[in-house]
């Protein structure tokens, strides 16, 4: 089945099988591998893309329903290869560890920061309940993001 998906402001005109995900077509067909494969069940959040500015798990997210929408993975965060604030601020606190889960983590925060640029810590745990990291306890992440927002939250 034909696919026109607008990945980063780029779009491509796709193959894609039924029932893809698009978790599997961003990795497999367009070459974006920052978005991770954890659980495939929606309860990790390691797969978390943005879909029309909105967190979704790309693992359980039908590639279809991606069509006219605009998809924004961690590679579309940040200007020209440079890293966001938040990126920046994760790696500063030290949120990024193995670094599996982060790319899900800055996309799910994103999101947050874009809804609601004034976050109390309250709505950033709320907003990273369907993020899991096993390396970090969550407490530099939380302090990346209030670094982001230029003290405490």
């Amino acid at each position: 089945m034909r696919l026109l998906l607008t990945v980063n402001g780029r779009t491509s005109d796709l193959d894609v099988q039924p029932g893809a995900t698009l978790l599997h077509v961003l990795r497999e067909q367009l070459q974006l591998t920052g978005t991770k494969e954890g659980c495939v069940e929606g309860e990790c959040g390691a797969c978390t893309v943005l879909i029309d500015g909105g967190p979704v798990d790309s693992c359980l997210y039908a590639a279809h329903a991606a069509e006219g929408r605009e998809v924004t993975t961690i590679e579309g965060v940040g200007e020209m290869g440079e890293m966001s604030t938040l990126q920046e601020a994760m790696i500063k606190a030290g949120g990024v560890q193995c670094g599996f889960c982060t790319p899900g983590f800055i996309m799910t925060i994103t999101a947050l920061l874009d809804e609601s640029p004034d976050p109390t810590t309250d709505e950033i745990k709320t907003a990273l309940a369907g993020n899991i990291c096993r390396c970090t306890g969550y407490s530099q992440i939380i302090n990346a993001i209030e670094e982001t927002l230029g003290g405490t939250a």
